[in-house]
């Protein structure tokens, strides 16, 4: 089986940030960031492998676009499967509480 390339947005990668840096410094819990981050970034590696085993999107305009999602824990990891290059794009990472369509539409 044959591995795909997973590459991170800019914006993906700010929200990693963020997310760390809230559980860090603002709810003052440095090893559980970092403990929840390698989680995500553990789970995003593993989509080298069978990226298209999570489910679509339900709502449009992400649906027809394939947009992808992989849960994490309380966070939600918004990915294309790129299949004509092998590639798996991760567009960005949010909290599962969070109002997720605005913040779609944000980008």
């Amino acid at each position: 089986m044959n591995s795909w390339e997973v590459v991170y947005t800019e914006s993906a990668e700010n929200d990693l940030r963020d997310l760390y840096e809230y559980i860090a410094f603002s709810l003052l819990e440095p090893a559980i960031a970092k403990k929840q981050a390698r989680r995500i970034i553990d789970a995003i590696a593993k989509l080298d492998k069978l990226p298209l085993r999570f489910r679509v999107y339900e709502t449009d305009p992400w649906k027809s676009k394939g947009l992808r999602v992989l849960p994490v824990d309380n966070y939600l990891v918004f990915y294309l499967a790129i299949e004509t290059h092998k590639t798996v794009a991760v567009i960005r990472i949010m909290y599962s509480g969070c109002d997720v369509e605005r913040q779609l539409q944000n980008d």
